[in-house]
C-alpha cells in the first residue's frame, strides 16, 4: 500500500480523472512525436531539474522554441513506432497544483528502457499543464 504525503488537500475524482486524462493525451501526442502538441500542453516557462555527469544537480528554463527543438532532436523523426506503459502517482497539493512521479517503460524498435520522473503540473482556467519536468542523467544537455 502506497502512503502519500498529507498536503491539506484530497483530490476529487475529477481531479484524478482530469489528471490522467491530460497524461493520456500527453502520452498519445508522445508516441506520434508531435512535438507541438506536447508544447501546447505546457506552461513556459518551463523548469528543467536534472543532474549531470559529474553528479551535480542541474536547472534550466526553457521557452517553447527551446522545448520544440530539444525534444525534436531527442525524440527522433518517428519512423519508428514507441509505446509507452506508465504507473503514476500524483500528490496533489491543491485543487490547481500536482507532482506527479512516474514509473515507465517506453519501447520502441522491440527495446524497453525502464524510465523515472517526476512532473509538477498546474491546472489554469480548468486544464492541466506541466510545468516543471524532473529526471536524473539530462544535466549534461541542461
Amino acid at each position: 500500500m502506497t502512503v502519500l504525503p498529507d498536503t491539506g488537500y484530497t483530490p476529487t475524482a475529477e481531479d484524478r480523472a482530469s489528471l490522467d486524462a491530460w497524461f493520456a493525451e500527453y502520452d498519445a501526442a508522445s508516441a506520434r512525436r508531435d512535438v507541438e502538441r506536447m508544447a501546447d500542453l505546457a506552461a513556459f516557462p518551463l523548469n528543467l531539474v536534472s543532474d549531470d555527469s559529474a553528479g551535480d544537480g542541474r536547472s534550466a528554463q526553457w521557452d517553447r522554441e527551446q522545448f520544440v527543438a530539444t525534444m525534436t532532436h531527442v525524440m527522433g523523426d518517428g519512423s519508428e513506432d514507441i509505446a509507452f506503459e506508465s504507473v503514476r502517482t500524483p500528490v496533489f497539493l491543491s485543487p490547481a497544483m500536482a507532482v506527479v512521479f512516474t514509473d515507465s517503460t517506453m519501447t520502441t524498435e522491440g527495446r524497453s528502457t525502464q524510465l523515472r520522473y517526476a512532473d509538477v503540473l498546474i491546472r489554469r482556467g480548468g486544464t492541466w499543464a506541466f510545468q516543471t519536468m524532473l529526471q536524473g542523467g539530462w544535466g549534461d544537455s541542461l
